[in-house]
């Protein structure tokens, strides 16, 4: 795991129009976040706070449970999720684009499964209220329909009434 560091800095950067963290001199995380999606606190206090570093510790150590990515993908899935969490504007539910999830069996982790009218993809709830969940895309791609697709990490937010659980023998080594 790549240990936090009270170096560590985010870069609201407009030459690339991105947020990027700073996490020594030779390597940057480019996160997809444009600037007019931030939050003023990535401008006005850019450290990498015990907060910031408590949550990616947190979503670090939940995703490496499930023996399903590498530690470098866990890496980048935890700190694009922390950059969600803390420094992203929030954003409107686009159910629309999403199936519902008529099933008896609850979704109980936060990797969830949505299904568009163009494919089924691999979710990370970073984010869980009553009514809606922020998600950020844990595939390459994804297709919401003909027209608009998410990259990986995009953020989204859906209706809990669209989460549908993952339920695959490899999830399940968490908690056998």
């Amino acid at each position: 795991m790549l240990q936090a560091s009270k170096q560590w800095q985010w870069i609201a950067c407009p030459k690339q129009n991105r947020l990027l963290l700073d996490l020594d001199d030779d390597m940057q995380l480019r996160t997809p976040y444009k600037l007019r999606q931030l939050t003023d606190c990535v401008f006005s206090n850019p450290r990498f706070s015990l907060e910031d570093a408590a949550f990616y510790e947190q979503v670090y150590n939940y995703l490496d449970g499930f023996n399903l990515y590498k530690p470098a993908q866990i890496c980048q899935i935890a700190l694009n999720a922390t950059a969600v969490k803390f420094h992203l504007k929030p954003v409107l539910a686009k159910s629309w684009f999403f199936q519902e999830y008529t099933g008896n069996e609850p979704s109980v982790e936060a990797i969830i499964k949505l299904a568009s009218k163009a494919q089924i993809g691999e979710f990370l709830i970073v984010e869980h209220c009553p009514d809606a969940s922020i998600c950020i895309n844990l595939n390459e791609n994804f297709k919401l329909d003909d027209n608009l697709s998410l990259e990986q990490f995009e953020v989204i937010r859906v209706l809990n009434n669209r989460v549908h659980p993952l339920l695959n023998q490899q999830y399940q080594s968490q908690t056998a």
